[in-house]
């Protein structure tokens, strides 16, 4: 069997679609994307699928370190991206060569399902106690959240005090036990990051999410010593050489690496084991299509370490168009008690509705993130 073609389809709300045919018509799909530099990556796929053709698809780990290493300059979000949707194409590929699901060509399931949790809030958290309420009563046992607006280095308790009653409000509405991710979203320097962890501690968080920027991670020893709640990072950490050092520093409590973003699903497996060997928990980062949370499922279903998962059903990003708008059978991401069963059909276990991703790519987009900017006019972090 070997590669004859692809195809990359660049659909809406902000996402990249890759399509891999062999010569035998077994087809895989996969997600390599960047929020936001969909089309760069997109261009970063053509240049490595360039060596794919006519290859044999089942030598996943030999295609992967070729991606990787024959590159003098590796690593980082495009290169990785592009790996990421490649890699997640061939996984799907031999699921379906072999009829198997993914997971079982790993080793086999260690779990039957796992629980997901539902963003609410928006880029600008408001309103986060009703909404909060709704997605309890719907049958979810966890959600997540923006912490906060934009902060400056140094910033005024004004805002501090309207984080906390933003997370009062989602406590009082959901009880003491439903899980609460509070995502800081690298918006926070590292003083008031220190102020607001100690703070938010009252609340019992499941969670506070990239309490600094990755390129920041040394600050997690200081935000560690001044809370309790388990630290969450690493959706913008693209390789197991990223997450090395934050694994060994031991101030971590739970890795997001996004199976979009870092390397795909070999790449993530080797980052979910590493992590284990640290009694650090998985949780992976997947704010994104229906492609990259079937990439994920099935790394969930053989990570032991792997505890709850973020999916992108009814994000604020998903205008126009959602998750579950691209697949077949809509019944495989069916939410349960706050649960999603992994999938149990060949590959990555969902049926893509080619003709309506044609459709879409027709429209296409062109999404960026929103450009923020504090009072004095310097540039805030998103």
């Amino acid at each position: 069997m070997k590669i004859r073609s692809y195809e990359l389809f660049q659909v809406p709300p902000r996402w990249l679609f890759l399509k891999i045919e062999t010569d035998e018509g077994i087809v895989g799909w996969g997600e390599p994307v960047i929020e936001g530099k969909a089309s760069t990556v997109k261009a970063c796929v053509e240049e490595l699928m360039e060596s794919l053709i006519g290859k044999d698809p089942l030598r996943i780990e030999d295609h992967w370190n070729m991606m990787y290493r024959s590159g003098f300059y590796r690593g980082g979000p495009i290169i990785m991206s592009a790996i990421a949707g490649i890699d997640q194409a061939l996984w799907d590929i031999k699921g379906k060569y072999f009829n198997a699901p993914v997971y079982q060509l790993l080793g086999g399931a260690c779990r039957d399902s796992i629980k997901v949790y539902s963003w609410i809030g928006g880029d600008r958290p408001s309103d986060v106690g009703e909404a909060a309420k709704r997605i309890v009563d719907v049958g979810f046992t966890a959600v997540k959240m923006n912490g906060t607006e934009e902060l400056q280095y140094i910033d005024s308790y004004e805002k501090i005090d309207q984080a906390l009653e933003r997370i009062a409000a989602v406590r009082e509405a959901v009880g003491q036990y439903v899980g609460i991710g509070i995502d800081f979203h690298g918006r926070v320097h590292k003083p008031m990051a220190k102020i607001l962890a100690k703070e938010l501690e009252q609340f019992r968080p499941m969670f506070i999410e990239e309490p600094v920027l990755a390129e920041n991670n040394e600050a997690l020893r200081e935000v560690a010593q001044h809370t309790s709640i388990p630290i969450a990072t690493g959706e913008r950490m693209f390789s197991r050489w990223d997450f090395k050092s934050i694994l060994a520093d031991g101030y971590v409590d739970i890795i997001q690496p996004d199976l979009s973003h870092a390397g795909g699903i070999t790449e993530c497996k080797k980052i979910a084991s590493m992590a284990e060997a640290y009694d650090v928990a998985l949780a992976p980062h997947c704010p994104l299509g229906p492609i990259a949370l079937a990439a994920c499922l099935q790394v969930d279903a053989t990570a032991h370490n792997a505890f709850i998962q973020e999916q992108s059903l009814g994000i604020h990003y998903n205008q126009g168009s959602d998750l579950l708008d691209y697949i077949v059978d809509k019944s495989v991401f069916e939410y349960k008690d706050g649960f999603v069963s992994i999938p149990q059909g060949p590959g990555l276990g969902i049926e893509i509705n080619e003709e309506f991703v044609r459709k879409q790519a027709e429209i296409s987009h062109n999404w960026r993130n929103p450009v923020w900017r504090h009072k004095d006019g310097s540039i805030a972090e998103w």
